[in-house]
């Protein structure tokens, strides 16, 4: 150990260097590190299966990886991440203390020092590499109504990056290789700004917009169904391209008047208090469309609405196809109650099918927990504007009968949800999907298109800011992480 650190170094001091001697210094600064450590059971069960060989040093010193590595770290703010969150400096720093001969003077400082690197270099290069690979934010635990099952970094990851043996390789092998990630990063570093909004609030959208597509969670089926939230559309996707494309509507969000953006936001904003008719994010299975659908109407758009009409006009129900049942039992005189005094739990109400059913003519249906579906619509008017997040929930469709055609293909079943829908005295008709299709709903607000040209999106539901703020906290907490772990020991 000496002598190849002598040989690197030419510092006289290391001569003196030994297993024997490294071995209980480097178990105490484990130990009075533990708290600043990503993985410390995991780091520190690795280096006691090994007898406390600093393995990254004594392998990667001599060859120049850790240069390698530190200047990867500098240059992190390429993927929209700020270098200190891997404390980039820090760890350049010490590293440069062993290519000067006479920075580290003594053996008890050598052998401190050694501990520091070794251990810094294991625990930054799992942190750099789960956040490459998953991103730092896991999108779960800030989104209230996120629904999309995402990959986060276990026990074998940790246990890949320790066995990491050649430094360039293994950090050009996570860097992102997805077309848009790469596009995004292009852009930030060309410090590009889009149209209507300042250099900061550009740099902020491509950073949130990066951290997501560093999720694991990406569709990887050949064909599915994918609504982009903020851009109000749908897409079918076979082969990596869209075979059909339409306008939706979603549900009405927090800042449909984009009154809140990434510069000035209050304080309440970082928090994700949803309301309560956003559409979630999810990813699903379509199974079924129901076509001439009857709507049961939810308790929460019975009580803040339709009774609400129908206290102001007694044949509001009737005119629009409402019936009422009481314990299974459809009511023949509902417009003789006074609703303003009922407990409405009691009731529920169906509006039938027709023309001006709210569902339209066709739903397609996927299981999810928030009752959400994709769906035709009477409402044509919105469709016109660009602003569409004016649902309760639901996604609501510019062209079901397209969609029927791209999930069915020809054959009976289309013909005949073609043929159920146009009729005049329509009966509610189940038709099972024969090879169910994935469908994603998501949120993303900056994108290359097909041209290669950015795409930006207002914020529509406050989702970036919630994000941007979570990923601020993150900076700000591993920044005290990183004063504790480049204070030299007393």
């Amino acid at each position: 150990m000496g002598k190849a650190l002598f040989t690197k170094t030419q510092n006289k001091v290391f001569k003196n260097v030994t297993p024997e001697g490294f071995a209980p210094v480097f178990q105490k600064v484990i130990q009075e590190q533990k708290s600043s450590l990503g993985n410390p059971l995991q780091i520190e069960a690795f280096y006691a299966q090994n007898d406390y060989d600093p393995k990254f040093v004594m392998d990667h010193l001599n060859n120049d990886d850790l240069k390698t590595f530190s200047s990867y770290l500098l240059k992190a703010n390429e993927h929209g991440l700020d270098p200190n969150l891997f404390k980039a400096q820090a760890y350049n720093d010490l590293l440069n203390k062993f290519y000067d001969k006479k920075a580290i003077k003594t053996t008890d400082e050598a052998y401190h020092d050694i501990a520091e690197l070794e251990l810094m270099t294991a625990n930054i290069l799992i942190n750099y590499s789960n956040a490459l690979q998953y991103g730092i934010i896991s999108p779960r635990r800030i989104y209230a109504r996120y629904y999309t099952a995402t990959q986060r970094p276990d026990s074998n990851a940790v246990n890949k990056v320790l066995a990491v043996t050649n430094f360039k390789t293994y950090l050009d092998s996570i860097q992102p290789k997805n077309p848009q990630y790469l596009a995004l990063q292009k852009a930030l570093l060309s410090s590009s700004t889009a149209p209507g909004m300042t250099q900061e609030e550009t740099d902020r959208t491509i950073k949130v917009n990066l951290e997501r597509l560093r999720w694991k969670n990406k569709p990887s089926q050949d064909k599915y169904v994918i609504v982009n939230i903020p851009d109000f559309r749908l897409d079918v996707m076979e082969g990596g391209k869209s075979t059909l494309n339409m306008k939706v509507c979603v549900g009405e969000g927090r800042n449909k008047d984009y009154a809140n953006t990434l510069i000035e936001y209050d304080d309440s904003d970082k928090t994700d208090r949803p309301f309560s008719r956003e559409t979630p994010q999810l990813a699903s299975m379509i199974y079924e469309a129901q076509v001439n659908p009857i709507w049961n109407i939810p308790q929460s758009i019975v009580s803040k609405e339709i009774v609400k009409h129908a206290e102001d006009d007694p044949y509001y129900l009737a005119n629009n196809n409402i019936d009422v049942f009481e314990n299974g039992k459809k009511l023949e005189d509902s417009e003789t109650i006074d609703w303003g005094s009922e407990d409405l739990s009691k009731y529920e109400f169906k509006q039938r099918p027709g023309d001006d059913n709210s569902l339209g003519k066709v739903k397609f249906l996927f299981p999810n927990k928030s009752s959400v579906y994709l769906h035709d619509t009477p409402a044509q008017e919105p469709f016109k504007k660009n602003m569409r997040a004016v649902s309760h929930g639901c996604v609501r469709l510019e062209k079901p009968l397209d969609l029927a055609h791209s999930l069915f293909g020809d054959g009976s079943k289309y013909d005949m949800i073609k043929q159920f829908m146009s009729e005049d005295n329509p009966k509610p008709t189940d038709v099972a999907l024969s090879k169910k299709v994935p469908v994603y709903i998501t949120y993303v607000t900056c994108w290359a298109d097909e041209n290669g040209t950015l795409q930006y999106r207002p914020d529509v539901y406050g989702l970036d800011i919630v994000l941007f703020a979570h990923m601020q906290k993150f900076l700000a907490s591993n920044s005290k992480t990183v004063l504790a772990m480049a204070t030299p020991a007393n």
